[in-house]
């Protein structure tokens, strides 16, 4: 089945598994906007979790483990939200908010919360959230002025959210032998800044493809 034009295109809707679990929500009339909610929630409690590293050493691993997948329970929740919806042929007159708001908030503290992990450096992680944010922006402003939703990379949200949960197992997983940190800058800064850099990228080349499609569709 092919994608709606504005939602966002997940490969993982079409496996079995995914399926299966949307076919089980929807015989027990999940709702969509909980789904949502518990996304966030998980996508908190990860940020928490990476910041608890820096503070609590001697539990890092079990914290970094507990992150990575918070961090694949909040894009597990994206995705079975939508499904959901789908599933049960409803839509919430604030279906947007909850689509949308509880993103932004995962986004940030996942970021922020990595940030803190990577040696205390948040400002790397606002960063990080804040050139996420734009992401999201750009996309959100061609929607509203008619060229649709552009959910490219190279650093769209599947793609971010994969670096950082490799990063987290990595951390949680290798032996500290094998993450040294080259230049004195440990793994978690390096994964920040090309997030930051991948993020910053993707919301310029969002830009110039929505305004290519309005100028486009202005043309006689």
């Amino acid at each position: 089945m092919a994608e709606a034009p504005d939602r966002r295109p997940i490969a993982m809707r079409g496996r079995p598994w995914a399926q299966a679990v949307a076919a089980w929500l929807v015989r027990r009339r999940a709702s969509p906007n909980a789904i949502s909610v518990a996304g966030m929630l998980c996508g908190l409690i990860g940020g928490l979790a990476f910041a608890a590293t820096e503070y609590a050493p001697s539990q890092a691993t079990i914290l970094w483990l507990l992150a990575a997948a918070c961090v694949q329970l909040r894009l597990a929740a994206n995705m079975f939200d939508g499904m959901v919806a789908v599933g049960r042929g409803i839509a919430s007159p604030l279906g947007e908010l909850y689509n949308e708001v509880p993103d932004r908030v995962s986004d940030s503290a996942l970021l922020l919360g990595f940030g803190v992990a990577a040696d205390g450096n948040w400002g790397l992680g606002l960063a990080a959230a804040l050139a996420a944010m734009a992401t999201a922006y750009v996309r959100a402003i061609g929607k509203a002025a008619g060229a649709g939703s552009d959910f490219s990379g190279p650093m769209a949200k599947q793609q971010r959210m994969f670096l950082v949960t490799v990063g987290a197992l990595w951390f949680g997983l290798a032996p500290s032998a094998w993450q040294p940190r080259p230049g004195g800058i440990g793994l978690a800064a390096w994964v920040l800044a090309v997030i930051i850099a991948g993020a910053t990228w993707t919301a310029l080349r969002r830009l110039r493809r929505i305004a290519r499609a309005l100028v486009a569709e202005a043309s006689p």
